[in-house]
């Protein structure tokens, strides 16, 4: 989908914050995790492969899962089961990184996500989208912009510029272009 250096050029835009109305009358690529459907806006999908090992790196949350040099772009790798504090499942070949652009701040950043399976692109009218539910202080749904019903089925639409906070990205590449720093010398 993306060459290295349109990677290098969305990591490094300087832009304002994301569309408010993001969900409204949209595509979605659709995805698994432990059997539930989530979404995220189809614009903001950078690209899509399996699995493959990544770099660790030390000291970072357990949901970080490392990084990827991706044609010269060090990519930070989240694992969507760990973030959502579901039950970890061993990676599978239908295991999938979806590169995503995020926003951090003023900058745009390049995340991928480790998820279960990849579903289907899909339309959402605006009408099939409802506020999240709201459970109170007992239930964390910071992630979850909004909910839609797609062919009779509920999926939630990731606000993934929540995902991870712009320090956790910045650590990761930080640590990860020491760790290649000294690896090259």
């Amino acid at each position: 989908m993306s060459t290295g250096n349109e990677l290098k050029a969305i990591a490094q835009t300087e832009a304002g914050a994301p569309a408010e109305a993001e969900t409204a009358g949209s595509q979605y690529l659709t995805f698994s995790l432990a059997d539930e459907q989530y979404g995220v806006d189809i614009l903001r999908v950078v690209e899509i492969k399996g699995w493959t090992p990544v770099t660790r790196v030390p000291n970072t949350p357990p949901h970080m899962r490392g990084v990827l040099n991706m044609r010269g772009t060090i990519v930070p790798i989240l694992d969507l089961r760990a973030r959502f504090n579901l039950q970890e499942v061993e990676y599978t070949p239908t295991t999938v990184v979806i590169i995503l652009s995020v926003y951090s701040g003023e900058h745009r950043r390049i995340l991928g996500v480790v998820v279960d399976g990849v579903s289907d692109v899909v339309n959402v009218s605006p009408e099939d989208v409802k506020s999240r539910p709201d459970f109170g202080a007992s239930v964390d749904m910071e992630f979850i912009r909004a909910l839609a019903t797609v062919n009779d089925r509920m999926v939630m639409l990731l606000d993934i510029d929540r995902l991870l906070s712009g320090a956790d990205i910045e650590g990761m590449a930080q640590a990860a272009e020491e760790s290649a720093a000294d690896q090259g010398a």
